[in-house]
């Protein structure tokens, strides 16, 4: 994962984690709900970055192996 992808979905984890306790603190049920969905959204994008590695990683050990 690049330092780019880590900040970015740093980013939208931390930003919906405000949006949330924002959402709390007001009682705006509906800021609440958008905070956690961009904190899913960050977590979401964390794994499908991580998934897309790792079928990187493996796809340059077949390569590797096929070499050999």
């Amino acid at each position: 994962m690049s330092v780019e992808e880590k900040f970015d979905n740093a980013k939208d984890k931390i930003a919906g984690k405000a949006k949330e306790v924002e959402g709390k603190v007001t009682g705006d049920k509906q800021r609440e709900a958008e905070g956690k969905a961009q904190g899913v959204f960050g977590k979401v994008k964390d794994a499908v970055t991580d998934a897309k590695d790792s079928v990187k990683d493996s796809i340059n050990k077949l390569k590797d192996d096929e070499e050999k």
